[in-house]
């Protein structure tokens, strides 16, 4: 796991200055502008740093060293020079294709995955990608071709931003290394911040800032000396078009051999590692396979050596609603493993100002405040840790798919004609009751059932409202967005949606938008904020197209979501730990905004920034925390995405 960064003078005009003294001026401009943007990055990878200038391109690279630990450095050329290399992630089938390589005639220096990519793209240049397993960003400069090729892994585990001023194009693994080019506008994009408060996000490709923007997942970015702009293409997309029919309990045996594989092919490491361990079902999965592929190497070699405990993280809070430790600890108990377990205060909310930096846009997902903390923790054993991540994504795990579901039901049965105006009527009539039992809340539903699915899933999961929305954003703001709603982002990737189920087509939205956006975004940041490499086995990409295929109803099936991966644990981890309530890590905001944190938020949200900014309806605000903390209205989750945006605000005025 690395830190990436450069810039290619594209334009011909900004690369054809004879002048010898501009020429070496602008080459001390260049080596300073890198070496800063590397610095940026460098809790990315502080174990070595690298560079290399020509006259059209400069590269940087900060390694935090997993492979081959004493070679692999970077920026990597190529033996005659020719190409030079970038790369940040990991590659887990390396080993095949070096073989595969080898037997084309390459000659290898090195033990790493990164010498294996330099090698792939000289052998098939961009076709090189479909023959990467893993988690990447990595950028090619060749020489001869004055050509710059970036490319970004499936699933967009790792980041890649960029922006193009004066015929320069800019690249970094984060957007704090953009932020430092001179003459960058800052200007902040009227979209993003309408995909912000519904979202919590700014949605791929768009980033807060109207000049920069993100590398979607899947593609790649060529652009050479003389161009005007970069070419970018689609490479990948996972395809729901056709479910597989077998028996169910060849499912569960499939499931057990295809997921066991994943976790097997992300084990491979020079330094310590470990897993995550929440006591959830995912990450208990995750550390189920891997204590058992340790035994059975161990017994493969006739050695306790590789048979050593799996190392595994879990932290707690000091409230038991919020509390999931004793589910971690049956797991580390079934598996022997060595247990490391924090318990933090419910009133951790030291990380809110520490957030705003760590993700450099807004970022609304308070549950990057645990997933900080068990990151850290982790680092004090181990420098790599899988994750459980995706899994609710890929076999329907969230509670919503469930209730999109039944939904469903209703849609199937009557008409768009009949449900709009019907259920558009008792939307409008029916009061919002927060405070009621769960089958009281009815309003959210009746104005889902008036959408069309995506648009119905959209307002289930917005975190503001249309209503709110508009209500939050100022005049000025709500004509420069001229129409615009987040609702297209979901339509933009409803397009390429390639099956005919609505369950597979809101697993197919979160895939491009939450789990991209939210999901592996906090856990980059967080993660490498302490230099710790987080893996994600769910989201081998192998295993990602496998599962699109598996039949909806083995999915959910009575009720019960993720319904084939639980059922195929069974006999791997406790009942408890499968079938129980799912918690994730929530933090207790209500309670914060009400109590420690309620001047803290107030002078937040009412500060002078917001209020010059002429971003939102002061009014607005004030309403919502006064109804808030008088306890009249429930608005923790648009009171907290609120504070989040100005504490970014802040930082980024006094930049």
């Amino acid at each position: 796991m690395c830190g990436i960064t450069g810039f290619i003078h594209f334009s011909a005009a900004n690369t054809s200055d004879s002048s010898l003294s501009s020429s070496v001026n602008d080459s001390v401009i260049d080596q300073q502008l890198l070496s800063q943007m590397n610095q940026a990055q460098f809790h990315r990878g502080p174990d070595e740093g690298g560079e290399y200038l020509d006259e059209h391109v400069a590269l940087g690279h900060r390694r935090l060293s997993i492979i081959d630990l004493s070679s692999g450095q970077q920026p990597m050329a190529s033996d005659d020079g020719e190409y030079v290399l970038i790369f940040n992630g990991e590659v887990y089938n390396f080993k095949q294709t070096r073989v595969e390589l080898e037997a084309l005639g390459h000659i290898f220096h090195n033990h790493s995955d990164t010498e294996v990519i330099l090698h792939a793209y000289m052998q098939w240049g961009a076709a090189c990608v479909e023959k990467l397993q893993g988690m990447f960003t990595f950028a090619i400069w060749q020489k001869t071709q004055q050509s710059l090729f970036i490319s970004r892994d499936r699933l967009g585990i790792k980041p890649l931003f960029y922006a193009m001023i004066d015929g320069t194009l800019y690249f970094a693994s984060e957007l704090k290394s953009i932020t430092l080019i001179p003459g960058l506008s800052k200007k902040i994009d009227a979209k993003a911040i309408e995909q912000y408060f519904a979202l919590g996000y700014a949605a791929e490709p768009h980033t807060i800032y109207q000049d920069v923007a993100k590398l979607p997942p899947g593609h790649n970015l060529t652009i050479s000396v003389g161009d005007k702009t970069p070419k970018i293409e689609k490479y990948w997309d996972v395809s729901y078009a056709q479910q597989v029919e077998m028996p169910e309990e060849d499912y569960l045996e499939t499931m057990v051999d295809q997921f066991k594989s994943a976790v097997d092919s992300h084990m491979n490491a020079d330094v310590p590692l470990g897993s995550f361990l929440s006591g959830g079902v995912d990450s208990s999965a995750v550390v189920a396979m891997m204590s058992q592929l340790s035994k059975e190497k161990s017994n493969a070699t006739a050695t306790d050596t590789t048979n050593k405990p799996v190392t595994t993280c879990s932290i707690g809070f000091d409230v038991k609603d919020y509390n999931e430790t004793d589910f971690a600890r049956m797991v580390a108990k079934d598996y022997k493993t060595d247990h490391q377990e924090q318990i933090i205060a419910s009133d951790d909310f030291d990380l809110v100002d520490l957030l705003a930096g760590l993700y450099d846009e807004p970022y609304a997902d308070s549950s990057a405040m645990p997933t900080y903390r068990v990151c850290q923790l982790a680092r004090e054993k181990v420098t790599v840790c899988l994750s459980g991540d995706g899994a609710d994504e890929l076999l329907a795990g969230y509670r919503r798919y469930g209730l999109m579901m039944n939904e469903e039901k209703v849609r199937s049965i009557l008409p768009y004609s009949i449900r709009k105006p019907l259920f558009g009527t008792l939307g409008k009539l029916y009061p919002k009751l927060d405070w009621a039992p769960q089958f009281l809340r009815a309003k959210t539903t009746f104005q889902s059932l008036a959408m069309d699915t995506a648009e119905g899933y959209f307002h289930g999961v917005s975190l503001l409202n249309d209503a709110q929305r508009k209500a939050l954003f100022s005049d000025e703001l709500y004509q420069e967005l001229k129409g615009y709603t987040a609702l297209e982002v979901f339509r933009e990737h409803q397009a390429n949606f390639d099956g005919n189920d609505p369950l597979s087509l809101i697993q197919y939205l979160d895939i491009k938008t939450y789990l991209v956006g939210d999901i592996l975004t906090k856990v980059d940041r967080a993660s490498m904020a302490h230099s710790l490499e987080v893996r994600v086995p769910f989201l081998d990409h192998k295993f990602v197209e496998w599962t699109a295929k598996i039949p909806t109803d083995l999915k959910i099936k009575n009720g019960c979501g993720k319904y084939i991966l639980k059922k195929a644990m069974e006999p791997h981890l406790p009942h408890d730990v499968l079938y129980r309530k799912k918690m994730g890590f929530r933090v207790p905001l209500s309670d914060w905004f009400r109590g420690p944190l309620k001047q803290k938020l107030r002078d937040a949200l009412l500060s002078e920034q917001m209020k010059s900014s002429g971003l939102f309806n002061m009014k607005t605000i004030e309403k919502w925390l006064d109804d808030h903390q008088s306890g009249r209205k429930e608005y923790s989750a648009p009171l907290w995405t609120l504070l989040m945006f100005a504490s970014f605000y802040k930082q980024a005025e006094e930049a």
